[in-house]
């Protein structure tokens, strides 16, 4: 079975790209271009990876392939937690396909998606940690009274807070509030960090304008009282006795 291509209905809506089932000899760029064809459609697109392994260098290389076609790659649907987390570093929408791909996508993204903990961090008021499977849309506010991971997006107009920690596995573009008890050692750490504000504690400050770089988590953390990005780095901000 190759890949196939499966036009919108709407032209609200986007195209999907769906891969077959188990790779075979062909790597996914060589089924992407049988899927094409000579003609193809123009517009937004959903990638259904199912359970192809698609590492940050062939992803990129796929959305750089649909984009001489004038396809936007917009979202990944896999089976695969590595194949999500890469889509998350590119600031692309994901959707694990199964339950075991949600809680297997927690655990890798505890590495993909890191910050160093302070060194108090372990007596912060922080609980455990909340898990919540789904996009932020403006209105909504999500509020933990431990750390929260939030596998989705948050868009601009929605708020995601916490006692602890704020971790967002994808594009952060709303409001995050970590520390909200005043807990000054908490971070907000994502994939795709601008938001339109962030606040840790009582220090308030704007994301930044410019993108980040492709597969680059950032962290926002205090230093000198005051709001900081820097790279994260491969250590989840968490206590140990974890709960979703």
């Amino acid at each position: 079975m190759a890949a196939v291509l499966i036009p919108a209905l709407a032209p609200q809506q986007s195209h999907v790209l769906r891969l077959p089932d188990g790779a075979g000899g062909a790597s996914a760029q060589q089924e992407v271009t049988y899927a094409l064809g000579a003609q193809t459609p123009q517009g937004t697109l959903l990638l259904d990876a199912g359970d192809w392994l698609l590492l940050l260098p062939e992803l990129r290389r796929l959305r750089q392939q649909l984009r001489r076609h004038n396809l936007a790659l917009i979202r990944v649907r896999a089976q695969r937690p590595e194949t999500l987390v890469a889509a998350a570093a590119l600031g692309l929408e994901t959707e694990a396909v199964t339950a075991a791909a949600v809680k297997a996508a927690v655990a890798t993204a505890a590495v993909a998606v890191a910050a160093t903990a302070g060194p108090d961090s372990a007596n912060a008021p922080d609980a455990g940690l909340t898990i919540h499977r789904g996009t932020l849309r403006s209105g909504d506010h999500l509020q933990s009274q431990g750390s929260v991971l939030l596998l989705g997006d948050v868009n601009p107009g929605a708020r995601i807070s916490a006692a602890g920690h704020v971790l967002v596995w994808g594009r952060l573009r709303g409001v995050a509030h970590a520390g909200v008890q005043g807990d000054r050692n908490a971070q907000i750490v994502a994939m795709h960090l601008r938001p339109l504000q962030l606040r840790i504690a009582d220090a308030v400050a704007r994301g930044p304008a410019d993108p980040p770089a492709d597969g680059q988590a950032e962290a926002a953390h205090l230093v000198d009282g005051e709001i900081r990005i820097d790279p994260a780095s491969p250590h989840w901000p968490l206590p140990e006795g974890v709960t979703g």
